[in-house]
């Protein structure tokens, strides 16, 4: 039995992903007032429903009053050893101000005083400490529907039984940093196949570019260093509550290194852990194959 609390800004998804957790047997709550969210959980931790897992989604259409209170409640159900869990959505201003100019749907907290982007900016404030606790944050801003939908069942409905649900991600840096990452290492400094004309339209899922990197000493010393640390720091990161662990690696382009790696660790850590994804952000934006 679980109690998910899914808040972010508006626009950023959490309707959509509510939508997806009904659809996998959550009994699912759209804005429910934060008032309740209390008395909700004692009836779903006391035993008197039968639901085994409840989703709710809390955001700034609450009483500001009553959003102050969301920390106080989820510490204190989480210190009865209560299975609670946040799930934060966001993007980024801009791709937020795109999405409400595009469906012409109203900010929930834009009035004739207030226009769109004061009021995306408020509702940061407002749901920052809430922000703060998430045990997971997911960056919407450059996800298609799918893309998300396929994301929220790997993690949370694959995680339910699982324990730690542990995602690597690759990236390039000239797109960006992942803002929801929990760990990242930049390994721009490795031996980089892209200067290889014949590797160069290539991607590290492909075997030529798999023997290049597997033969440069410096590319499998950073490996090692790096599972290292992860068999040390992971079980630390678990026991603390984490329940889901976003380790990011980046390349300049995000095509070669970046996805080696993360091929090459998620095969490492699925002996030990039972819920492992591997997500190669630029791949999915530039539908390599």
């Amino acid at each position: 039995m679980k109690l998910t609390i899914i808040s972010g800004r508006s626009g950023s998804g959490k309707s959509t992903v509510l939508h997806i957790l009904e659809d996998r047997g959550y009994y699912c709550i759209d804005n429910l007032p934060a008032s309740l969210l209390y008395s909700l959980a004692n009836r779903v931790f006391t035993g008197e429903t039968d639901i085994p897992n409840v989703a709710v989604s809390i955001d700034a259409r609450n009483i500001s009053a009553d959003l102050e209170q969301v920390p106080n409640i989820i510490n204190d159900l989480k210190s009865k050893n209560l299975p609670t869990e946040i799930i934060f959505l966001d993007a980024n201003s801009q791709t937020l101000m795109k999405r409400f100019n595009e469906t012409r749907r109203k900010h929930p907290l834009s009035d004739e005083r207030i226009g769109l982007k004061e009021a995306i900016d408020k509702e940061s404030e407002l749901l920052e400490p809430i922000s703060a606790m998430a045990n997971l944050s997911i960056d919407t801003g450059k996800m298609s529907l799918n893309k998300l939908r396929d994301l929220i069942k790997d993690r949370l409905v694959k995680n339910k039984e699982a324990g730690l649900a542990l995602l690597f991600q690759s990236f390039g840096y000239k797109n960006g940093v992942p803002v929801d990452a929990d760990i990242i290492y930049d390994v721009r400094c490795l031996p980089n196949p892209y200067w290889d004309n014949s590797l160069r339209a290539l991607t590290g899922l492909d075997e030529a570019v798999i023997k290049f990197l597997n033969s440069e000493n410096e590319v499998q010393e950073m490996y090692s260093d790096i599972s290292q640390f992860l068999q040390k720091w992971l079980p630390k990161f678990e026991g603390n509550n984490r329940s889901y662990i976003t380790v990011a690696i980046g390349c300049t382009g995000g095509q070669h290194r970046s996805v080696y790696l993360c091929e090459k660790f998620a095969n490492e850590f699925v002996e030990s852990i039972r819920n492992v994804q591997v997500r190669h952000r630029e791949l999915t934006q530039q539908n390599f194959n």
